[in-house]
């Protein structure tokens, strides 16, 4: 019942359920503008199909999301005033700007493609989805922004005890957010390449609408190959970025406790215990760090306790080591989930080149299903390993987490909150399940079900209540 904890509990309820749905978000729009480019070039209806069935779960998942969003600003005001003091002259303008530009833009344009299907030309319509990816796009850019100064706090100062923004450049060209932002958004073209893979691989071994799922397959797979690549090529500079800025969690990150050799060694796994700040049980590769740090087999990795006690010198005495054990399993754990993931984007590549998918072994179609949740695995982990690795900052190097709880908000109030939005939260999870699943079983071909049509004719098959016009 510490209600500094009970508030960070809330924080990272909020934020990673609502993190489900963002990266979905900007992957599928972008599926969805492609499949609606390719029916403007080449004129075939099976891509405008395609288009309006991938468009009904972005939709569906745009609606949840934006209500988890609503949430997750709203806890920032009850839990963190004292936060939200200290920084909203910084952190409440990328906010603003996201609120009042990208989430306007795309709400228009998302109305205007909803309804446009018969009413603009072709050109005009197509050019209304890509506008919603662009909104999608500059959203996800503000609100890193905000983030970004979180861990690295530029373009301000201090003035009556609070940090008032005095360069709006210098927060968007914020170095954290120029490493951040990519490493997100290829996340985010991945999660919605891996759900669509997963389920087009579900329906092509159902051999349902075999002709849209593998054209489905061929273009998500495609854009998970190049987004998998980008995710980890962006992490590996965004790690680099770490050394500099936040050291703490790069050490964290790595369980490295005392200052390595040089060439540094990388620990694939080890048995940590924060008590005597030691490991035991470690599985090292030679150089591996040293590599992911300067990209050169050569130099030494600073470790936790010396890094602790400049910081003591620096920002006054206290321990100022995050949980160790979350930072390091979560990295791994991010990197793991990564990995199975280019390995499949490449083989499905490979089957999609050589046209051989509808020949796949049942081994790797079943594993496409499973990989849906890859994408989700990896950014929740990695998000994990972002905000627990900057513990015990919540603004680095000004305001501690400590610091930025509400006073005059008891545990008890806390727990009531977190209860409520846990509720909310499932309710809002069950019914995007069960939207999700609806729309899927009933196929790219569902129409709606006339009024005199005899619900128990088929009220559990395959075409989930719906009639099918052809398949």
């Amino acid at each position: 019942m510490d209600p500094i904890m009970l508030s960070r509990i809330q924080y990272a309820l909020t934020t990673i359920f609502h993190f489900f749905f963002v990266p979905l978000s900007i992957g599928l729009v972008l599926l969805v503008a492609i499949m609606e480019t390719l029916y403007v070039m080449k004129g075939k209806e099976i891509y405008k199909t395609m288009a309006k069935f991938w468009g009904k779960l972005f939709l569906i998942n745009f609606a949840v999301g934006v209500v988890t969003g609503i949430l997750q600003e709203f806890q920032f005001g009850m839990n963190w005033s004292e936060y939200s003091r200290f920084v909203g002259d910084v952190f409440g303008a990328p906010l603003a700007v996201e609120a009042l530009l990208a989430f306007f833009m795309e709400s228009t344009f998302i109305g205007l493609w909803i309804f446009g299907w018969d009413r603009l030309s072709k050109k005009v319509h197509l050019a209304c989805i890509w506008l919603v990816f662009v909104g999608t796009f500059l959203s996800a850019l503000w609100i890193l922004a905000a983030n970004s100064f979180m861990q690295h706090p530029v373009g301000f100062e201090i003035n009556n005890g609070r940090a008032e923004m005095n360069d709006f450049f210098a927060l968007i060209t914020n170095g954290q957010l120029l490493v951040e932002f990519p490493h997100t958004i290829f996340g985010a073209l991945m999660t919605g390449a891996f759900v669509v893979t997963g389920i087009s691989a579900y329906k092509l071994m159902k051999k349902q609408d075999v002709e849209i799922f593998r054209k489905s397959f061929n273009i998500a797979i495609i854009i998970g190959l190049v987004s998998s690549f980008g995710v980890a090529f962006s992490g590996h500079f965004q790690a680099q970025y770490l050394v500099e800025t936040q050291p703490m969690k790069m050490a964290a990150s790595e369980g490295t406790w005392t200052t390595t050799e040089d060439p540094a060694p990388w620990t694939v796994v080890a048995f940590i215990d924060p008590d005597k700040q030691e490991n035991s049980g470690e599985i090292k590769i030679p150089g591996l760090l040293s590599y992911l740090s300067y990209s050169t087999f050569s130099g030494s990795v600073k470790g936790m306790k010396e890094l602790n006690a400049e910081y003591q010198q620096t920002y006054g005495s206290g321990d100022y080591i995050p949980p160790v054990r979350t930072t390091f399993w979560s990295f791994r754990i991010m990197i793991a989930a990564g990995g199975l993931m280019i390995a499949l984007a490449l083989y499905g590549t490979y089957l999609a080149m050589r046209k051989k998918l509808e020949v796949a072994k049942p081994w790797f179609m079943r594993l496409m299903v499973f990989a849906i949740s890859l994408p989700f695995i990896a950014n929740t982990s990695g998000w994990i390993m972002t905000e627990v690795g900057r513990q015990p900052w919540t603004v680095f190097g000004y305001m501690t987490t400590e610091a930025g709880v509400s006073p005059n908000v008891s545990a008890g109030m806390i727990l009531f909150s977190t209860i409520a939005f846990t509720a909310a939260y499932t309710v809002l999870g069950i019914v995007m399940v069960y939207l999700f699943v609806r729309e899927i079983k009933a196929g790219p071909y569902a129409v709606d079900k006339p009024e005199d049509q005899d619900e128990s004719a088929d009220p559990f098959g395959v075409d989930g209540g719906y009639s099918v016009v052809t398949k």
